[in-house]
């Protein structure tokens, strides 16, 4: 048996690369199952504390250390994700931490860090979910982005047969009722979820049709609350601590209590029931668009059955077709997830939460988009619709007094334009646009960064926008894998609402009144010459440095 009180001395004078030896060293021989419950005894000593606490530094220092995860343009992000690990390390369960220390004892020495990342959060539905948030940075170091992306569609940590009998265990007798086959493989998997196909018998045609099954992992009620609860403990640590490492209060904390609003809903399948029957019913007019329709005779609290639904993951299709082919793709995905709910009839329009890559499948064959995993989604009454898509499109018009009326509009408290906030609120949305590059077009992304920097001098938004704002970041993350930096988001916006309102005007039911077009005439009036003032003073500026070095002067280009 492991002694525990003496790793624990002794580790405490170990280097790091010495932990690994010292552990092997101390481990009993015997077979797995008896070396896993060695470790779970020691853990759960009166020492287990200074034992995790020697573990936990094996791990961040030594097996997976930080420095190979967060790059040297992320210094400042070091010591909290390296705080995050050991904590994570001193608060999992024994049961589940034990069975993770032994693997990584045993795992070849040069197994690469991502890997031992990926192998160390298998199971651990918080911390994958974790992953999958920060996987969608494009500043990671390329091994570790790929490794974190594989969260998204590439998680191997259940049994078919165990999917199989939750499925069985679940539906009873409408398996025989509805003649439902059930394909012997797990078509993918999520944190949360499994996905397999199966085929069945609906009794409206009498026709046999193609479905998916996406089933509650067995290990995810045992394992929810407590991951829920470490997340909790995260955001409250950070939040205390957030002097220590020079971020914004909230910055860190509110990570963490983004990942547990992903859990809690993603775990919630009625929920999400209740909301693709809505999606549906909102894309179901929309050409090139789809959502999977849910199968209700075979759904319960913990299996949804869905359509299956051709496609592939959007960025992966977008890499077969050339550059027009890729352009078309990014205009649709703003139409869909973006000016398909802004511009929707009813009071309440719901957009979809969690728009990454691996939620997006594109079929090249028949050029439509499928939308999947509605978990998590977001709501936007008609009034908060017709300010947010006035301020996309007053961004992208470099307007900057359309912009602060847009702001004090959505903002929860009145700001009085000649008040001391109001006059900073003005001055920060006018260099904010000024500084915009002139060469590409504002996305609706650059907006919602704007409204970041003004929440941070103390304006208050409602939690739904602050929600679509991660949105929009994630879309454009999206898009630019897929056609590069630069989409106009804001004149992707403007065209589908002319498009929908030449052809169907009738029909078409935009959130904007009267004023607002004639605001927005009036603005797009004058754009071509905010654009020549900024031309102006970027070749004044141009002309006094070259000047200051002695160059020729910059010559202005033919109009």
């Amino acid at each position: 048996m492991l002694d525990a009180s003496a790793i624990a001395a002794g580790f405490r004078q170990l280097a790091p690369e010495q932990l690994r030896s010292a552990l092997e060293n101390f481990l009993p021989t015997g077979s797995t199952a008896e070396r896993v419950t060695a470790v779970e005894v020691a853990l759960r000593s009166a020492v287990g504390q200074s034992l995790r606490e020697a573990m936990a530094r094996w791990i961040v220092d030594e097996i997976v250390p930080v420095e190979s995860l967060v790059p040297e343009s992320y210094l400042k992000w070091r010591p909290p994700v390296r705080d995050a690990m050991m904590y994570v390390v001193a608060h999992l369960s024994a049961e589940r931490l034990a069975p993770k220390l032994l693997e990584q004892i045993e795992l070849p020495v040069n197994t690469p860090a991502e890997l031992r990342l990926l192998r160390l959060i298998a199971k651990v539905p918080g911390l994958q979910k974790l992953g999958q948030v920060i996987a969608r940075n494009q500043h990671l170091r390329p091994a570790l982005r790929t490794a974190l992306a594989k969260l998204e569609n590439g998680i191997r940590d259940v049994r078919p047969e165990d999917i199989r009998a939750l499925i069985e265990q679940g539906l009873g007798t409408r398996l025989k009722t509805f003649d439902v086959r059930i394909a012997p493989a797990i078509l993918s998997e999520a944190s949360v979820s499994a996905v397999v196909r199966f085929t069945w018998r609906n009794p409206t045609g009498g026709q046999r049709e193609r479905g998916v099954f996406k089933v509650l992992k067995p290990h995810i009620p045992e394992y929810f609350a407590e991951d829920m609860r470490y997340l909790q403990g995260l955001a409250e640590y950070f939040g205390d601590q957030h002097h220590t490492y020079g971020f914004e209060a909230d910055l860190i904390p509110d990570t963490f209590r983004k990942v547990r609003r992903l859990l809690r809903h993603e775990v919630n399948f009625t929920r999400e029931q209740k909301t693709l029957l809505e999606a549906w019913s909102l894309y179901r007019s929309i050409p090139g668009v789809r959502v999977p329709r849910v199968i209700k005779p075979l759904c319960t609290r913990a299996i949804t059955a869905l359509t299956e639904e051709p496609g592939i993951k959007v960025t992966s299709a977008a890499a077969r077709l050339p550059l027009s082919g890729r352009q078309k793709l990014a205009e649709q995905l703003v139409e869909a997830l973006m000016a398909v709910p802004l511009f929707a009839a009813t009071p309440d329009a719901i957009f979809h939460g969690d728009p990454h890559a691996g939620n997006l499948l594109y079929n090249n064959r028949s050029r439509e988009l499928t939308i999947i995993d509605w978990a998590l989604r977001e709501r936007q009454d008609r009034e908060q619709r017709r300010h947010l898509a006035l301020l996309f499109l007053m961004v992208t018009l470099r307007d900057p007094v359309g912009t602060f009326n847009e702001i004090e509009a959505l903002s929860q408290h009145r700001i009085r334009m000649t008040s001391p906030r109001g006059r900073i609120i003005r001055r920060l949305v006018t260099e904010f646009i000024d500084h915009l590059p002139a060469s590409r077009v504002p996305s609706g992304a650059d907006a919602m960064r704007l409204l970041e920097r003004v929440a941070i001098k103390g304006v208050k938004f409602p939690s739904s926008l602050i929600m679509l704002s991660k949105v929009m970041f994630t879309l454009e993350g999206i898009l630019g894998d897929i056609v590069g930096a630069g989409t106009g988001i804001g004149f992707t916006l403007a065209r589908q609402v002319a498009q929908h309102w030449l052809s169907n005007r009738s029909a078409f039911r935009s959130p904007l009144r009267t004023r607002d077009w004639l605001t927005l005439q009036c603005s797009a009036l004058l754009y071509t010459g905010r654009l020549w003032v900024r031309w102006e003073q970027a070749m004044l500026n141009r002309l006094l440095m070259s000047n200051s070095m002695g160059a020729p002067a910059a010559v202005r280009p033919q109009a």
